[in-house]
């Protein structure tokens, strides 16, 4: 992707999403230091409807091959799944319109816009 159309893009998605996990790991040492052990299970972020569009951009950016695959460590391409996960992100874009906040429109837009420049790129459209 060249430096033109990625200045356009909202990064700030991103960071939203490294907050959220943030506070949830703050969260649950404040826990641990309640109860004085620390808990099973890792404490889960607040359920939102950013952390829903910021799942959905990693998963794209995982078939796109932007990202490694947890589980095999190794950066795979499927732009068919990418394609896929983008178009279900646009659903949500059409069927939320009017129905969320400036901040979490700005945000969903802001994706769109990134992972089709990055498909354009990797589908060397």
């Amino acid at each position: 992707m060249d430096d033109k159309n990625e200045k356009k893009v909202d990064a700030g998605w991103k960071e939203r999403v490294a907050k959220e996990r943030e506070e949830a790991a703050k969260a649950e040492a404040s826990a641990e230091s309640e109860t004085g052990e620390a808990r099973k299970r890792p404490m889960l972020p607040k359920p939102s409807l950013s952390l829903l569009f910021s799942t959905m951009a990693s998963q794209a950016l995982l078939f796109l091959g932007e990202i490694e695959n947890p589980f095999t460590g190794k950066k795979e391409q499927d732009l068919d799944q990418a394609k896929y996960t983008i178009d279900m992100l646009q659903v949500l874009r059409e069927k939320t319109a009017g129905n969320i906040t400036p901040e979490e429109s700005k945000l969903l837009d802001g994706i769109l816009y990134d992972l089709r420049m990055r498909y354009v790129n990797a589908a060397g459209l």
